[in-house]
């Protein structure tokens, strides 16, 4: 695990500054809702998962509300591999038959969600562990999946889910009673089905239900980048546009930039893809003034 650094190394006039500075975010941000989507190297370094924990304990102790929503590629893929099955993606879609389902529920909804909740817990929040289908919050139906060549053709990706309604109400009592929910990707549908649903969508939905203020998106990059590698601090709708026809923006990033934007037109304050490799990366987007990531404007 990580070790803190020393405070007592910062001179108290330091401390105070970098406080003060904090202050006027922190007013700002009172009393609002903000979306993390957790994933990526954040959620599977023991360092950054402690680091994340203490973000989001931080974040509601001073009275801002995290909702965290988290995905599980890898640890899926592990499972799947010591089943014997291997995992396949069309699109940046999870292909999930009967028995992917199995283990996705078994990941996403037992390991990694309790150990998110854990982390939190440790670090001195209150978390809570939710699916899709506690208190009704996430109906789902068949996802119906073009082709992006040729729109007329549909790809069976199996128990994947689109998002057919989102209920809050669950989430918002919890806030309400200081806890934090922490979230997993899976809806349910009229047969009482189980949907595995890109978590990235997840977040996207749940942040316009709650009319967030903040969406913010961790991953493995600096944010999104160009075909040489500099990083993008701006994205608008026909940007975006241009970046998936050049190639510049495929597979899983797909789904996440489409939920991104679609949270942005609809009423999410700011939407923040952001670089979960570096150490305390909500503080310094949330809490800090220097321009972080992608931002993503509807």
């Amino acid at each position: 695990m990580s070790t803190a650094p020393d405070i007592t190394t910062v001179a108290p006039r330091d401390r105070a500054e970098i406080l003060a500075q904090a202050l006027p975010y922190i007013r700002q941000y009172h009393g609002k809702t903000m979306v993390i989507k957790y994933g990526g190297n954040a959620m599977t370094d023991p360092a950054l998962q402690q680091d994340f924990a203490e973000d989001v304990v931080l974040l509601k102790l001073v009275g801002i509300n995290p909702v965290v929503v988290h995905g599980g590629g890898p640890q899926i893929e592990t499972l799947l591999k010591r089943l014997g099955k291997k995992g396949e993606f069309i699109q940046g879609m999870r292909v999930t038959d009967a028995e992917t389902m199995e283990v996705v529920e078994w990941v996403l909804a037992g390991e990694v969600q309790q150990d998110i909740v854990g982390l939190i817990n440790q670090a001195g929040g209150k978390a809570v562990g939710l699916t899709g289908r506690d208190g009704a919050m996430i109906r789902a139906r068949k996802l119906r999946l073009a082709d992006q060549a040729d729109p007329a053709r549909e790809h069976d990706v199996g128990q994947v889910g689109d998002i057919v309604g989102i209920d809050p109400a669950v989430v918002k009592a919890l806030q309400d009673d200081q806890f934090i929910p922490v979230v997993s990707p899976i809806g349910y549908g009229e047969q009482n089905e189980s949907y595995n649903i890109n978590a990235d969508v997840v977040a996207a939905r749940l942040a316009t239900v709650l009319q967030a203020e903040k969406l913010l998106m961790l991953t493995n990059i600096r944010g999104v980048l160009d075909k040489s590698g500099e990083l993008l601090t701006e994205l608008t709708p026909q940007r975006i546009d241009e970046l998936v026809r050049d190639g510049t923006i495929s597979g899983g990033m797909i789904p996440k930039i489409a939920g991104a934007l679609d949270a942005a037109k609809s009423g999410v304050n700011a939407v923040h893809i952001i670089d979960g490799r570096v150490p305390h990366a909500l503080l310094l987007e949330v809490l800090g003034n220097e321009p972080f990531g992608t931002m993503i404007k509807g």
